[in-house]
């Protein structure tokens, strides 16, 4: 009877885990950022903004941009940003894409969030001296802005590139060296390692509290409950690491804020009273293929400027 009476007991604690179980899961999901695309082509439309003879025009200008200057400039295009700024969601996907040449840093992001009306021009380190935040701001809101406003949205991304390009054009840079393999694949061992050390750790975690916690609330409840304390020690470490790591990165975005917003780089004198002609047009460059693509390993510090329309 006492028996039966305890089984009957770790039953009931059971069913009471599984509901606290789900709402946890739940309410840790609705706290998710929004997952980064996958790096594949220079030009990511997850919205369907861009037809795919516009979005080859883009793929092909930007390739042959890279073979004649090095430098790797992308356009993204994703519904929403999320519960983040247009300013974290772009400066994390540039740590995990680091588009631009390592040691040069000559990368520049263009975000589009068209749900949220928002876009951003992420300059990398390199490139901070010839494309200011000055010279991106207006860039938005002279160039790209008026287009999107009239539902031109392929021409207002492809007016802003020629002058991004142009940009970049007048930069010194070091000459194009042709990669043989990708940092920015070598780069993904990290995160990988972190997550295999804490479910190792998780793991042995779990067998030592399932020895103190079987011995009051049975096997079965005792396995549940040591997953369950397990889960949200690593769960707030994990948060905690997110919490550091995002408080760095707007430090420096705040640094780069205020590099840039005096004019001191050069920004507002640059261009003088307009953009001039861009870079030459969508047919200087040819029609040269695209087809594999990844970062070069270049880095990223909070450059470049914000918008919406």
């Amino acid at each position: 009877m006492i028996h039966k009476d305890k089984r009957t007991n770790d039953i009931v604690k059971i069913r009471l885990l599984f509901p606290a179980l789900f709402f946890l899961i739940f309410w840790t999901a609705l706290g998710q950022d929004v997952p980064l695309p996958d790096l594949r082509t220079r030009v990511t439309d997850q919205t369907g903004t861009l037809a795919a003879s516009e979005q080859k025009a883009l793929e092909q200008k930007l390739a042959a941009f890279e073979k004649q200057k090095g430098s790797q400039v992308t356009v993204v295009l994703i519904p929403t940003t999320g519960d983040e700024t247009i300013e974290q969601y772009t400066i994390r996907l540039a740590e995990q894409w680091k588009i631009g040449r390592s040691g040069v840093d000559d990368g520049v992001i263009m975000l589009f969030a068209m749900e949220d009306r928002k876009m951003r021009i992420e300059v990398g380190y390199g490139l901070e001296g010839a494309l200011t935040d000055a010279l991106s701001k207006r860039i938005i809101a002279n160039v790209i802005t008026p287009e999107f406003r009239s539902g031109h949205f392929y021409k207002g991304i492809d007016r802003g590139l020629e002058v991004v390009l142009s940009a970049i054009s007048g930069e010194e840079l070091p000459p194009v060296v042709h990669r043989q393999r990708s940092p920015s694949s070598r780069s993904n061992k990290g995160p990988t390692m972190l997550v295999g050390l804490l479910g190792v750790v998780g793991i042995f975690l779990v067998i030592i509290l399932k020895t103190f916690l079987a011995k009051k609330f049975g096997s079965t409840a005792g396995t549940l409950l040591s997953a369950l304390a397990v889960f949200l020690v690593i769960w707030a470490l994990v948060n905690m690491l997110a919490g550091i790591i995002v408080a760095v990165v707007s430090l420096f975005m705040m640094a780069g804020s205020g590099r840039g917003g005096g004019g001191s780089r050069g920004g507002g004198m640059y261009w003088g009273g307009g953009f001039g002609g861009g870079y030459g047009g969508g047919s200087s460059y040819g029609g040269g293929g695209f087809g594999g693509f990844s970062g070069g390993g270049g880095g990223f510090g909070g450059g470049g400027a914000s918008g919406g329309w």
